[in-house]
């Protein structure tokens, strides 16, 4: 790094500190800088200058981006988003040409393995995945036990937590911490790790099948042989009686096939940095997956298209489409299904899911949510308000009205997302797992603006003092029973 006044190189960032009059020149590579090289900048604590002992001014800048606005964690070959052209591509391939050419389990391979695979190479891939679709007897027990208004996201969620147990040999917690990213070199290694992924992608259907028959008090199915990946699924949710010859409608397998495509990866939103997070302290990738369900139990995440149904139920009609509007530039309501942390301008997505929603309607007829919707859209696209805040569609404003359409319960949404989310995950993983540089734990520093430090008050000794809103315990309301209780505890 050139600290010195020389010519600086083209491609670099020429930073002075204006406190110290240091320059430093840092490289630029692919449009980004080391955060590190900050660091560089540092100069004495002085309290004149209003330098805290906690600022640590010696140990050089930090960089401070509250929801990670602009910091790059990784270097990835997986996904390209650009959201002011409204560009996804999966290992260079177009989200478009995949759609209407490929299917999940394919992209799955692509996003996993970084190219399209052969005909050999995909029949071992599928086949290896839809063989491992069985889960051991103790993990129904599991899924049993839940409650049947069990929000099905809490089962998904333990079901991958549980999984890890009935795979000691894939815990580097009992094995070696180096089990996985020993892949770079050991053959062994890279087996074992395909293997977990082979695991995941063949139980997560199964799981999340389970979690749809426990939501709809029904036993549980086993998984079918034969059928495709999206077929074993619906076959598992839908199936009914002993001996029959079930198969789900053709179309709806397609369509909800594209869906779990679209669905596979997009780069780093906030589940793939929490598997990312979490898989850092090379912990086994079942705890990871966990916590990217997790993650993407949220409403800010995983439950967007969930709120876009509730929303259109609540405006009710076409009629009352202006009025909400209305209610929403006034921050009155809350538009979902719109804009984008990513996307600037239209999500590509959106505009496959609207051609596979006229294929659902046709076969379950036309969602009178459907005329809301489109009103919905074009009031918004329409009104300067939005078109100022470059508010478009996205991928959930019309998945969940096919999810809707084929009969899934609202709350079952989310589970349409993680399970084909899963493949993008340990995509991810397996990347960082296989890094030449290895793996380092993700550890993000803070700015610390709290008390400095303070001498300890004795009980007794403190007084009574104005507290700030959530500065202390909140006061819960009881049942009787329990403050009646609690009184009688007091008083012995």
């Amino acid at each position: 790094m050139v600290t010195t006044a020389q010519k600086a190189p083209e491609h670099s960032l020429t930073i002075t500190d204006n406190r110290t009059g240091k320059t430093i020149v840092v490289p630029i590579e692919r449009n980004s800088i080391p955060a590190t090289a900050l660091k560089k900048l540092a100069r004495k604590q002085d309290a004149q200058q209003g330098d805290k002992l906690e600022d640590e001014v010696e140990g050089g800048l930090r960089v401070y981006d509250p929801g990670f606005m602009n910091t790059a964690v990784v270097q990835s070959r997986i996904t390209f988003i650009d959201g002011e052209k409204g560009i996804l591509r999966h290992r260079g391939y177009p989200i478009e040409q995949l759609a209407e050419k490929s299917s999940f389990l394919e992209t799955a391979y692509l996003l996993l393995y970084g190219e399209l695979p052969t005909k050999s190479q995909y029949t071992l891939f599928s086949n290896e995945v839809l063989h491992h679709t069985f889960v051991h007897r103790d993990l129904q027990e599991i899924m049993g036990s839940f409650r049947h208004d069990a929000h099905p996201m809490a089962m998904l969620e333990s079901a991958f937590a549980a999984l890890g147990a009935y795979a000691p040999e894939a815990n580097p917690s009992l094995v070696g911490q180096n089990i996985y990213t020993n892949a770079r070199t050991s053959e062994a290694s890279l087996q074992l790790m395909d293997k977990q992924i082979f695991r995941l992608l063949g139980k997560a259907i199964t799981v999340a099948a389970m979690a749809y028959r426990m939501r709809m008090g029904r036993q549980f199915v086993k998984p079918p042989a034969g059928l495709s990946y999206t077929e074993s699924f619906l076959y598992m949710m839908d199936h009914l009686n002993e001996g029959s010859s079930y198969r789900p409608h053709p179309t709806i397998v397609k369509a909800l096939d594209t869906l779990f495509l679209l669905h596979a990866d997009h780069e780093m939103n906030a589940s793939c940095a929490a598997v990312l997070q979490v898989g850092s302290t090379l912990v086994d990738p079942y705890s990871a997956i966990a916590a990217g369900c997790a993650a993407l139990y949220g409403p800010l995440h995983g439950g967007a298209n969930e709120a876009v149904v509730r929303m259109l139920v609540s405006i009710g009609s076409v009629e009352n489409v202006p009025a909400f509007i209305e209610k929403v530039k006034r921050k009155e309501a809350v538009l979902s299904g719109f804009g984008h942390r990513i996307y600037r301008s239209t999500d590509p997505r959106s505009t496959i899911i609207r051609k596979v929603a006229e294929d659902i309607f046709a076969i379950t007829g036309r969602d009178p949510l459907l005329d809301t919707a489109l009103a919905l859209r074009d009031a918004a696209l329409s009104d300067p308000y939005f078109k100022e805040r470059r508010l478009y569609p996205n991928v959930d404003f019309f998945s969940g009205l096919i999810y809707r359409a084929l009969g899934f319960p609202t709350d079952y949404f989310p589970i349409l997302f993680a399970l084909p989310r899963i493949a993008g995950w340990l995509a991810h993983w397996r990347q960082m797992m296989l890094s030449p540089q290895g793996v380092k734990i993700w550890r993000p520093r803070q700015v610390y603006v709290g008390e400095g430090e303070r001498a300890y008050v004795p009980l007794k000794e403190r007084k009574e003092r104005k507290v700030e809103r959530g500065a202390e315990p909140s006061v819960v309301n009881h049942p009787t029973s329990t403050r009646v209780f609690l009184a009688r505890e007091s008083k012995l």
